[in-house]
């Protein structure tokens, strides 16, 4: 189920509205993790002993996937956009959004801690407590905000339903 704005005649008001979120959430986890992986690259830091990273690193980044792309086939079938620097014409509550307001992100947070572990290194956890923060401020509340004056009562109801992670 969603709500559909397209036929709201205040839509064309209300379209120019942005989230306003500090940058793309795919870049906010791909930046740091790329960097942290130089950093490892110059001063290895295992995080596991092996055979661990070749198994708990895939099955996090399988998990990641596999939450992360219902979450956006839910999007798709809402025919709104899941970029949060574009205007939302739904509503998404559906699939796994039944169960977290954040299912991308969440998402986002276990492939990347598949990838960290997959290359078996330290430093991306040290990125992550940098990435985390970023996320909660700079994209979900605002997001949160957005979604409060784009869809009212809808949301807030949502929202008291559903956790925003996990």
């Amino acid at each position: 189920m969603h709500r559909d704005l397209r036929g709201d005649p205040t839509r064309s008001t209300m379209s120019a509205e942005i989230a306003g979120v500090i940058a793309p959430p795919p870049l906010v986890y791909l930046l740091p993790l790329l960097l942290s992986l130089v950093v490892h690259w110059r001063f290895p830091s295992a995080l596991l002993p092996h055979p661990w990273p070749f198994v708990v690193g895939p099955l996090l980044l399988l998990i990641g996937l596999l939450l992360g792309s219902p979450a956006l086939m839910a999007f798709r079938r809402a025919k709104t956009d899941p970029q949060p620097w574009r205007p939302s014409t739904a509503l998404v509550i559906e699939g796994p959004y039944r169960f977290t307001r954040n299912p991308m992100y969440v998402g986002f947070t276990l492939i990347y801690l598949g990838i960290t572990c997959w290359v078996n290194s330290r430093w991306p956890l040290v990125a992550l407590v940098i990435v985390l923060p970023v996320m909660h401020y700079l994209v979900i509340r605002r997001e949160e905000r957005y979604m409060e004056r784009r869809f009212g009562d809808a949301y807030r109801a949502y929202r008291r339903r559903v956790r925003r992670w996990i």
